[in-house]
C-alpha cells in the first residue's frame, strides 16, 4: 500500500486540482459521499484532478485525516455508479487510476480523474446533460449554463466546425477582391496547379469553400468559405459574434492607448483572409532581429516571423466562432498576444509535445496550406516554442480561461533572466538572492517582469519536477522573498505587499469588458482602473456598518415568525440598496445555513437566495456577506444562471456593470 504524509498532499493541490472528502458514513465504517460524481463530472470537464476520498479540508487549503475503515464497501459503490449510465454518462478511469494508500496510518481512497477528450465531453450527472453537466473553478464545482452545454455538444459531434453547408449563401456574399487575391497567391505558390483552370465556383469548392449537399441537391458556401472571403454583413448574418481586432500599443505596459488597429469596422472586407494579410505584415514591421544570409542571398525571413506566423494562423483556425469572445492581437514593443474564443482541444502537454493535431477548422486550415500558410497538423506549437526559445526569450505563456471560453498566448521579447532585472533584484534582496536555486531565481524574475508566477508556469519554464518547483515556492514563501494567496490550482505568488491589481477571472466576468481590457492583462491577472472603477460597488451598495453589523443578544434568536417577513418589510426602496439594520439581522439569520458551511447543495443554495432576494434588490457585496461565498463562485455558480433562467431580475437589466447593479427575485 503506498503511503503519504498531509504535507505531500498539500503540496500536490498547487499542482493539479484537488477535491478531500469525508467519506465516513454515518456508522462510521465508510459511505461514497453524495457530492463525488459531480466533483468527477467537474474534473473531467475542465483539467482533471485528484479525488481523496477520506480526507477533510478544513479551513480552505489545510488536509486532515479521517480515514476509510472499510473501504471496499466505499469502492464497490464507486465503481457500480461509474458503470451505470443513469448515474454517471461515462467511466473515464481505470483500476489504476483508484487505490488504496495509506496517511497517517489511516486507509484513504485516492481517485485520479483525468481531463475527458473532446469526443467524450460534456460528462455529466443523471441522465440529461443540460442539468447535470459541472465544470471546475478555483473554488469547487458549479453547473454549467445551457449556452456552455450546447457549446460543448457541439464540439463532441462535429469532427469539423466550418464545413457545414450555408444555405441562401452564395457568390453575392463573397468579397470578389479577397478571392482575386487569395487566387493570386495560390498560382505564386502553386504555379502548374490543374485547379488553376477552374472558374471561381468550382475553384472554391475544390478548396473546400463551396459545397454540393448531393442528397438535397442544395449547395452554397461553406461557413469557411464565408469567413475566409465573405464579406462583413454577411459573415455578422450566419456568425454574429464574429469580430477580429489587432491593436498596436505604443509602450511596454498595461494601457488601452493604441497607435495602429484593425478591427472589423466596415472600412474593409472583415473576412479572415484579409485580417491576416494586413496583420501579418503589422506583426513584421519593426521586428528587432537580424536578418540572415544563406550563401550570398539574404534571408529576411528570421525564426522570429515564423513563430509569429504560427501564432496567428493558429489563432484564426483553432476560434470557435460562435464564441462570445473576440479574436485579438496585441503587439506591444516587449511582447505579443494572441486570444481566440475556445479552450484548446488537447491538453496543452499534448499540443507542445506535437505530432497530434485536433483543429477545429480543418477547411480553414487547409486553405491556409494551400498558399503556403502554417505548417503541418501538430507542428505548429512546438514550432513557436523552439523559435522562441532560439532567441533565449522567456518561453510563452498558455492560458486557458473559462466563462467565457477563451484560449490566450502570450509571447515575450524579454532574456530568460534579463541582467537589468537580475540587477534590480540583488538591490531588493541582497547577497541572498544569489545564493537561492537556479528555479528560485527564475520564479523571482517572473514575478518581477510579470507581477506573479504560477506553479504551472515556472512548470512552462523549467525542466524540473514539478514536486520539487512546489518546495522552491515554498521556500520562498517560507524564507520571506514572496507571498502566496489562491488555493490550489488558484495558487499565485508575488511579492510581499505588492499583488497583482485583481485576478483575471474578474476580467472575464462579462464580455463587454473586452473593449476595455487586453489579452495581456487577462494573462497576467492585471486589470485596468477605470474597469476596476466600473465594478466597485457604491457607498450605498457597501454591507451595514460594523455598528449595524453588532445586535444585541435579543435579536440574536429570531422567532419563527421573524423568518417570514411581510411585504411591507420587504419592499425595496429605489434610493437606498442597503437594507435596515433589523433586515439585515433577518437576512443574516435565513441566511446563516448557508454561510456556516463549507458546502451545501445547489438546491438549497438557489433557495436560499431567492428567499433573501424577495421582494429587495440585493447587491453581489450584500450576497457575498451573507451566503459566506466569493464573488466568483456566487456569480458563475449561480446568479448568471438564474438570471438566465428566469429566477432573478437585476435592477439595471440594460446596464450590467452599473455599479449599482442587485438582484431581486422575479415576481
Amino acid at each position: 500500500m503506498a503511503s503519504l504524509s498531509i504535507l505531500d498532499i498539500e503540496e500536490l493541490a498547487e499542482g493539479c486540482d484537488i477535491e478531500a472528502k469525508q467519506a465516513s458514513g454515518r456508522d462510521g465504517q465508510g459511505e461514497l459521499p453524495k457530492s463525488f460524481f459531480e466533483s468527477y463530472s467537474a474534473m473531467a470537464n475542465t483539467y482533471g484532478g485528484v479525488i481523496f476520498l477520506g480526507i477533510e479540508e478544513k479551513p480552505k487549503g489545510k488536509f486532515s485525516t479521517t480515514g476509510i475503515a472499510v473501504p471496499d464497501r466505499v469502492l464497490k459503490t464507486l465503481w457500480d455508479g461509474l458503470n451505470n449510465h443513469q448515474r454517471i454518462s461515462i467511466n473515464l478511469l481505470t483500476d489504476k487510476m483508484v487505490e488504496v494508500i495509506e496517511v497517517q496510518s489511516k486507509q484513504i481512497i485516492r481517485v485520479e480523474v483525468p481531463r475527458a477528450r473532446r469526443s467524450q465531453r460534456p460528462v455529466y450527472v443523471g441522465q440529461n446533460p443540460l442539468t447535470g453537466t459541472y465544470r471546475r473553478n478555483y473554488e469547487g464545482d458549479y453547473l454549467c449554463d445551457e449556452e456552455t452545454v450546447k457549446r460543448m455538444l457541439a464540439e463532441q459531434v462535429e469532427e469539423v466546425r466550418d464545413a457545414r453547408l450555408l444555405e441562401n449563401y452564395g457568390f453575392d456574399d463573397v468579397d470578389p477582391n479577397t478571392l482575386k487575391a487569395y487566387r493570386n497567391q495560390f498560382k505564386a505558390t502553386k504555379p502548374d496547379h490543374p485547379w488553376l483552370d477552374q472558374d471561381d465556383k468550382e475553384f472554391l469548392q475544390s478548396i473546400g469553400g463551396w459545397l454540393r449537399d448531393r442528397q438535397t441537391g442544395k449547395e452554397g458556401l461553406t461557413i469557411a468559405g464565408l469567413l475566409m472571403f465573405g464579406k462583413l454583413p454577411s459573415i455578422l448574418e450566419a456568425v454574429p459574434h464574429y469580430i477580429v481586432d489587432y491593436q498596436e500599443r505604443p509602450k511596454p505596459r498595461m494601457e488601452a492607448r493604441w497607435v495602429d488597429r484593425v478591427t472589423t469596422d466596415g472600412t474593409w472586407s472583415g473576412n479572415l483572409y484579409d485580417f491576416y494579410r494586413r496583420v501579418i505584415q503589422k506583426l513584421f514591421s519593426d521586428l528587432k532581429v537580424p536578418f540572415k544570409l544563406k550563401g550570398a542571398k539574404r534571408v529576411d525571413e528570421t525564426p522570429v516571423h515564423e513563430a509569429l506566423r504560427e501564432a496567428l494562423i493558429n489563432t484564426i483556425i483553432h476560434a470557435d466562432y460562435t464564441g462570445r469572445v473576440p479574436i485579438q492581437i496585441i503587439k506591444r514593443p516587449d511582447m505579443f498576444v494572441f486570444r481566440n474564443p475556445g479552450i484548446m482541444r488537447l491538453s496543452l502537454e499534448d499540443a507542445l509535445r506535437g505530432g497530434t493535431s485536433d483543429c477545429r477548422n480543418r477547411k480553414l486550415q487547409k486553405m491556409f496550406q494551400l498558399v503556403g500558410i502554417g505548417e503541418q497538423a501538430g507542428s505548429g506549437i512546438p514550432k513557436i516554442y523552439r523559435n522562441w526559445s532560439r532567441q533565449h526569450w522567456r518561453l510563452p505563456a498558455f492560458s486557458e480561461e473559462l466563462e467565457p471560453d477563451q484560449t490566450l498566448l502570450a509571447m515575450l521579447m524579454i532574456n530568460l533572466l534579463p541582467e537589468e532585472t537580475l540587477r534590480e533584484l540583488d538591490e531588493r534582496f541582497g547577497l541572498k538572492f544569489r545564493e537561492l536555486s537556479y528555479d528560485q531565481r527564475l520564479a523571482l524574475v517572473t514575478v518581477a517582469l510579470e507581477g506573479k508566477v504560477t506553479h504551472a508556469r515556472l512548470k512552462c519554464m523549467s525542466v524540473a519536477h514539478p514536486h520539487d518547483l512546489t518546495k522552491a515556492l515554498s521556500a520562498l514563501v517560507r524564507d520571506g522573498f514572496l507571498e502566496s494567496s489562491g488555493m490550489a490550482r488558484g495558487t499565485f505568488y508575488f511579492f510581499p505587499g505588492e499583488p497583482p491589481n485583481v485576478e483575471a477571472d474578474l476580467v472575464a466576468q462579462n464580455y463587454n469588458f473586452f473593449d476595455k481590457t487586453s489579452p495581456e492583462e487577462l494573462l497576467l491577472g492585471i486589470i485596468p482602473e477605470e474597469i476596476f472603477d466600473d465594478l466597485a460597488p457604491s457607498s450605498d451598495d457597501l454591507a451595514p456598518s460594523s455598528d449595524d453589523l453588532v445586535p444585541s443578544s435579543d435579536d440574536l434568536v429570531p422567532s419563527s415568525d421573524d423568518l417570514v417577513p411581510s411585504s411591507d418589510d420587504l419592499a425595496p426602496n429605489s434610493d437606498d440598496l442597503a437594507p435596515s439594520s433589523d433586515d439585515w439581522e433577518l437576512l443574516l439569520a435565513i441566511a446563516g445555513a448557508v454561510r456556516n458551511k463549507s458546502k451545501v447543495s445547489t438546491q438549497v443554495m438557489e433557495a436560499t437566495i431567492l428567499q433573501v432576494c424577495e421582494g429587495r434588490f440585493l447587491s453581489h457585496k450584500q450576497l457575498q456577506e451573507l451566503l459566506g461565498r466569493s464573488y466568483n463562485t456566487l456569480r458563475l455558480g449561480y446568479l448568471s444562471k438564474m438570471v438566465k433562467m428566469g429566477q432573478l431580475e437585476l435592477r439595471y437589466p440594460d446596464k450590467l456593470t452599473h455599479p449599482d447593479q442587485a438582484y431581486s427575485t422575479k415576481k
